[in-house]
């Protein structure tokens, strides 16, 4: 009866496969011709999904930052869908030794990049053809598509195409359809790249992307992208360096699949070329974060991009087309699933065989360090699924990051332990290693990123597994009454949790001071930097102690110890003028041209996602007529200044400096406020070797040059923790360089600095790139009348995922005077 009804239902389903329409058809115009807005790509995956329910199940797993849905939609036979939960279930088992599943799961993410437009129109061309032609592939795999990682980007780039574009479209590359504005369609609706988020989730669409994502771990994943307008197509093998933890399966099956999809361009006389430039090495990638969880990650790589619209000329005189593009993405994508549907055994036994306990070096990472940052840390790492638990109140030996040399840690009751036995391990080992192995300092992205010193943690990596134990349970702490009669309360100042505390403080109109030496009050001691509100301040305020309640309750992390006096033990009593008020600054950012999108993004996703703190965006077309005594911070983000800060600019930037405001200059920023009209600071000049140059030949200028570069290396360095700037730090730390750029000291003000000593920690950095950086500066400050500049040559807040820098920038803002 059963085997009747199979055969009915077959019947069936190959009627409705007939039926479907195709992408061209369900919107009313050819494929490549226009490009589809992303509500419409929607509601072509709902009609798939409606139309052939049984073979299409659609799930939207969550909304971007401009409320637009992101969807998923699964793909197989309807008796693999039938028993979608059971297959899911079967693979998973496999990453904790269980029986091999008998199913290949194939995802497949399309445009993370908005203005690479040409991948989600492909994503429509493919779907329809494995539920027509190609359904065979679907017998034994379970294919998952993301049709559009970043909607809000793609709808920017296709609505500006469509306003700009030529009628017929113009192939000419000067006419305006083919040059974005300053903000491009590539980053999300925070001007982040979404292609360097998987690890560090600080979008939106990546967290809620990964938690489908950890619920499946596919076997294959493909991350559909576009290149230069003159490139041809890039597809698998990838570029070196791989990382060590690669396995040779993984290797060996990129090169299967590059075979097959070359067997089809071959037949249709189309360029391509693998294994240049496209590396995996960096883990926050759509390719090598699938990787690193065990799959067949892989960068396809079409020529065309924002640039190419309709339809452009190449360099060699001919045109490429939308329809070209889409052709190429879909036979990539189809041969993709062809590989994985004939190797469906190979890649399950496998992918078992990465879950097993793999032997490295170090077999446990203990961290201990501040509970906020702890705290942190842990959010992250439960979001990966990967597991930790609480090291024994002991003493124990291992790599000691801070020192760079075998030490000892002495644990207490927040101690954490992550360890490499676990399902995630190796991708423990890829997030934790002190300095990942590098087999080619030729990469496409920053070379380091552990995460004990990004989160500024006291980490000793130990070759020996550390026992875990659960917390000792703790009763709930009790919070300070809040009373009206209290003279005044006190809390630490020392993480992005007490920064957030003192933002919403200050926009719920209450006073707040922080000291400026430490004290003790009631036998308790506290550091520069710590918050006291006292009830005198705001005895104007008409809610205080409500107001003051309601926000402690919020942020649990706070806890205030009251005090019934302003007379200190020992330091400054609370009148002094080493304890001053805090400004309740306001704040504004420069964007557009000469700004870097990526670095103006992080600024205004800090203010917005982080701190929590309002912000006003002044564009370059209008600022000059802005009246700046408004504000009274102006933060500069990286970018190109060269050409912009003109000696009339410049002088009106001064004035507004020395009449109180604060100006606060990152990256390259720096280059454009610099010099004979600018302010103090001076680039460090360099002597070069003229002797020592020689012939060389031109395949080795590319390696040679990067003797000159610093590739996202982390560098060790001395900090003035007496200064506003540095107050919550200690008396060194870690800071990701990004290049090589290299300041000298300030005459007064050098709070964060390189000394001779500029080997970095981790990462790579080219031997002439570190004489330059020898004794620099890394941040620091310039009084300048009544104001100041704060200098940031290295970047605190790039990508959002360098916690232990935060509190610098927030420093910046409301501790520096």
């Amino acid at each position: 009866m059963r085997f009747i009804l199979f055969i009915c239902l077959s019947v069936g389903f190959f009627a409705t496969a007939q039926n479907l329409k195709s992408p061209s058809d369900f919107h009313g115009y050819e494929l490549g011709t226009q490009f589809t807005r992303h509500h419409e790509v929607v509601d072509y995956y709902e009609y798939l999904a409606d139309t052939d329910a049984a073979r299409v199940k659609l799930i939207e797993y969550g909304q971007t930052n401009e409320r637009r849905p992101l969807i998923l939609a699964f793909i197989s036979t309807a008796e693999n869908l039938q028993n979608l939960e059971a297959i899911r279930e079967a693979h998973l088992k496999a990453t904790t030794g269980g029986n091999k599943a008998e199913k290949a799961i194939v995802w497949m993410s399309y445009n993370v990049h908005g203005n690479e437009s040409v991948s989600t129109e492909a994503s429509m061309q493919t779907i329809y053809e494995l539920l027509t032609s190609k359904s065979s592939y679907l017998e034994n795999t379970i294919v998952i598509i993301d049709p559009c990682i970043n909607p809000d980007g793609r709808d920017r780039y296709s609505n500006w195409y469509n306003q700009y574009k030529n009628t017929p479209y113009q192939v000419d590359p000067n006419s305006k359809e083919h040059h974005e504005g300053w903000w491009t369609g590539r980053s999300n609706h925070y001007m982040f790249d979404l292609n360097r988020d998987w690890a560090w989730l600080t979008q939106v669409e990546s967290q809620q992307r990964l938690k489908v994502y950890n619920k499946w771990l596919p076997h294959v994943h493909v991350d559909f992208h576009e290149q230069g307008v003159n490139s041809p197509y890039f597809f698998a093998p990838a570029a070196e360096p791989y990382h060590e933890v690669i396995t040779k399966f993984q290797r060996d099956f990129q090169e299967t699949i590059g075979k097959n999809h070359a067997k089809y361009f071959d037949a249709n006389g189309w360029f391509y070329f693998t294994k240049e430039v496209f590396d995996l090495f960096y883990p926050s990638y759509g390719d090598t974060y699938p990787t690193y969880n065990g799959a067949i990650g892989m960068t396809y790589e079409q020529g065309g991009s924002g640039r190419a619209g309709l339809g452009i000329l190449t360099r060699n005189g001919d045109t490429l087309t939308l329809k070209d593009r889409i052709a190429h993405h879909l036979t990539t994508g189809l041969s993709t699933v062809e590989v994985a549907a004939k190797n469906v055994e190979k890649i399950n036994a496998e992918f078992q065989k990465f879950y097993q306990n793999r032997s490295f070096k170090y077999k446990s990472y203990v961290l201990k360090g501040k509970k906020d940052n702890l705290k942190a840390l842990s959010t992250l790492l439960d979001a990966h699924n990967i597991e930790y638990g609480h090291a024994p109140l002991t003493t124990l030996k291992g790599f000691n990051y801070s020192t760079g040399t075998t030490g000892s840690l002495k644990t207490d009751e927040h101690t954490l332990v992550v360890s490499t036995n676990q399902p995630k391990g190796t991708m423990v080992k890829v997030l934790f290693e002190p300095n990942a192995k590098l087999s080619d300092s030729l990469t496409y992205d920053i070379t380091a990123w552990s995460l004990p010193y990004a989160y500024g943690l006291n980490t000793l990596a130990s070759t020996s597994l550390v026992n875990q134990i659960d917390p000792n349970p703790k009763s709930a702490t009790t919070k300070t009454e809040i009373a009206k009669s209290t003279y005044a309360y006190i809390t630490d100042w020392d993480s992005m949790e007490d920064a957030r505390f003192l933002a919403e403080l200050l926009q719920s109109k209450i006073k707040v001071r922080t000291a400026y030496a430490p004290f003790s009050v009631d036998g308790t001691s506290f550091k520069r930097g710590s918050l006291i509100i006292t009830a005198a301040d705001n005895d104007n305020h008409t809610d205080f102690t409500q107001t003051l309640k309601r926000i402690v309750s919020k942020h649990t992390a706070i806890n205030l110890h009251a005090t019934s006096s302003g007379f200190v033990d020992t330091g400054k009593d609370f009148g002094s003028g080493y304890v001053q008020q805090i400004q309740n600054p306001k704040v504004a950012v420069l964007s557009g041209s000469p700004t870097s999108t990526l670095r103006f993004g992080e600024i205004w996703h800090f203010f917005e996602k982080q701190l929590n703190y309002p912000i006003t965006v002044l564009d370059t077309e209008y600022v000059d007529r802005v009246d700046m005594d408004a504000y009274d911070v102006l933060i500069l983000p990286g970018g190109y200044y060269n050409q912009y800060y003109n000696e009339d600019k410049l002088k009106a930037l001064k004035e507004w400096v020395r009449n109180g405001g604060k100006l606060i200059a990152m990256g390259r920023a720096i280059d454009g406020i610099d010099g004979e009209h600018g302010f103090s600071i001076k680039k460090k000049k360099t002597e070069k070797d003229t002797a020592s140059v020689k012939p060389m030949a031109h395949e080795e200028q590319e390696r040679e040059q990067m003797k000159n570069a610093i590739t996202g290396a982390i560098f060790k360095t001395k900090i003035d923790n007496t200064h506003p700037l540095a107050y919550g730090y200690g008396t060194e730390y870690f800071t990701l360089k990004l290049g090589s750029s290299a300041y000298d000291y300030l005459k007064n003000g050098t709070v964060a600095y390189l000394e001779k000593n500029t080997d970095p920690v981790s990462g790579f950095a080219g031997s002439d790139a570190q004489k330059r950086i020898t004794n620099s500066l890394v941040f620091g400050v310039e009084d300048y009348g009544r104001g100041n500049v704060i200098y940031m040559v290295d970047n605190p807040l790039f990508r959002g995922f360098w916690e232990n820098g935060k509190l610098f920038f927030a420093n910046a803002l409301f501790m520096v005077n």
